[in-house]
């Protein structure tokens, strides 16, 4: 499990005296902790809910460093990105854009939709078909195309 790994691989860099790394473990261990004890949780953490926060992580850190590079503060901006780094090692390869408009072809196809009244029905699916794989804006772009 996620979890466990990312416990397993804070020892490690508590070790190996990686400050960015350990810090960044830390900060993902904190907000898995607080998803296992959310109400409803049953004080566990299934690896596909620990992906999306990671997913959520990564987004976020970026998002910051563009913030921070706007802003020109190239420092606190490498300090996000070298977090990013850390965290994208826990997600699975991120698909192209040729794979995610194969696999959005072939919803198109299983649904049978026509038109962007049909995008919710293919965006739903597609959501979930790649979670943690493929961010949410290109998938729509893709899906909007398409189905355009």
């Amino acid at each position: 499990m996620l979890y466990d790994q990312v416990s397993n691989d804070i020892k490690e860099a508590m070790k190996a005296r990686d400050k960015v790394r350990l810090e960044t473990l830390r900060n993902i261990k904190k907000v898995f902790i607080e998803a296992k004890t959310a109400p409803g949780a049953n004080d566990t953490l299934e690896d596909a809910a620990a992906l999306k926060i990671l997913a959520k992580l990564a987004k976020q850190g970026k998002e910051s460093a563009d913030t921070f590079i706007a802003q020109n503060r190239q420092d606190l901006a490498d300090e996000e990105l070298a977090q990013v780094k850390v965290i994208e090692e826990y997600l699975p390869k991120p698909l192209s854009a040729d794979e995610i408009e194969g696999i959005v072809k072939g919803i198109i196809e299983q649904t049978g939709a026509s038109s962007m009244k049909d995008m919710g029905k293919v965006m739903g699916m597609a959501s979930k078909q790649m979670a943690g794989k493929a961010d949410g804006k290109v998938i729509s772009d893709i899906v909007k195309k398409l189905l355009a």
